[in-house]
């Protein structure tokens, strides 16, 4: 009997060493990179003896026993779920598995601005270092997406929404540009679409008139007097005269040099609103919600002209010998003090 007391006592003393070793691993924290930070790649359907030894392997976590009863211990009711993880400090194997339980993956910020064109947003999408801007190019060029909303879209040009959009270090160029326009047809959603429809447009032409109010002004004040006036001159059978079309052209031709020539008005493209009456054949950027809709709902004026004050907002004008005071007033005054000056 005290044999056996003895050996009860010596299980229970080993249990109790074995337990506390055990627990010392689940809940001390450990960091065994030497790195400032590490990623830690999980694939989907991966099983937790998987990811243990993949967070072994990377120093997260001391060995994959303490994870696994981490995870039975605090996540076991939850799915660990895929993605990649940023480590960046000593975390417990019991922390660990509740960051990944929580999908507490790592995602990056990237904002694309309004008005701004397929080029520009590859180009950025490769500066920022999430995949090269081909790749980007070539997704937005695949015009399928949004065919039954503009079945002579040539490209996405126009549909890829300006908005932050949170991805991980790196990502899939088609798949984001199935997300930005998964985010315009959110923003452009059955109400708008009904809207289009009564008025007599087709959505093509909406978002054209919107890209050129996105490129004309950040005022948000003026959005709609910017779309009001557009809409006035279509329905006079006036040209609309819009210097952004132009730079959208000569863009698109390599030739734009940051300023605009009298012989750049004269280009020979269907953009150049100089040359040819109506709405370019296209949208010639990204427009924004605001933008989006002014273009359906502009103001009720009767102006024709608008001229730049040189401060990021405009004077708008109903007549021709209105518009040229203006002009006179704002841009060749302006600019004749501003040479004038010492």
């Amino acid at each position: 009997m005290r044999r056996l007391l003895l050996w009860a006592v010596l299980i229970l003393a080993v249990v109790g060493i074995v337990g506390g070793a055990i627990a010392y691993r689940v809940l001390t924290p450990y960091k065994g990179y030497q790195a400032n930070e590490q990623f830690v790649d999980i694939p989907a359907g991966s099983a937790p003896r998987a990811i243990g030894n993949r967070l072994v392997q990377s120093g997260v976590v001391r060995d994959r026993v303490a994870f696994e009863v981490a995870w039975r211990l605090g996540a076991r009711d939850r799915a660990l779920k895929a993605g990649e993880y940023r480590f960046d400090q000593p975390l417990s194997a019991l922390a660990v598995a509740d960051k990944l339980a929580r999908g507490d993956v790592y995602l990056r910020p990237l904002t694309f601005p309004e008005g701004w064109t397929m080029i520009e947003m590859a180009q950025l999408f490769e500066e920022k270092g999430f995949g090269g801007k081909r790749e980007f190019l070539q997704a937005a060029a695949d015009p399928v997406p949004i065919h039954d909303l503009d079945p002579h879209a040539p490209d996405l040009e126009g549909y890829l929404f300006p908005d932050t959009y949170n991805l991980p270090r790196r990502v899939d160029a088609p798949a984001l540009v199935g997300q930005m326009v998964a985010r315009f047809r959110a923003v452009f959603d059955e109400a708008v679409r009904a809207q289009v429809a009564a008025s007599g447009h087709t959505v093509r032409e909406l978002v054209t008139l919107a890209s050129l109010v996105e490129k004309e002004t950040g005022q948000a004040d003026e959005r709609s007097l910017v779309a009001a006036v557009f809409v006035n001159r279509l329905e006079m059978g006036m040209g609309l005269y819009s210097d952004p079309t132009i730079i959208y052209a000569l863009r698109k031709a390599g030739r734009y040099r940051g300023n605009l020539s009298r012989a750049d008005l004269r280009l020979d493209s269907p953009y150049n609103t100089y040359k040819y009456p109506g709405l370019p054949p296209g949208p010639i950027a990204a427009p924004g919600r605001a933008s989006l809709g002014a273009a359906l709902e502009p103001a009720s004026v009767d102006y024709l002209y608008f001229v730049s004050r040189n401060d990021g907002s405009h004077v708008f004008a109903r007549t021709l010998e209105e518009h040229n005071k203006n002009v006179q007033e704002y841009q060749v005054r302006y600019f004749q003090e501003g040479r004038d000056k010492p």
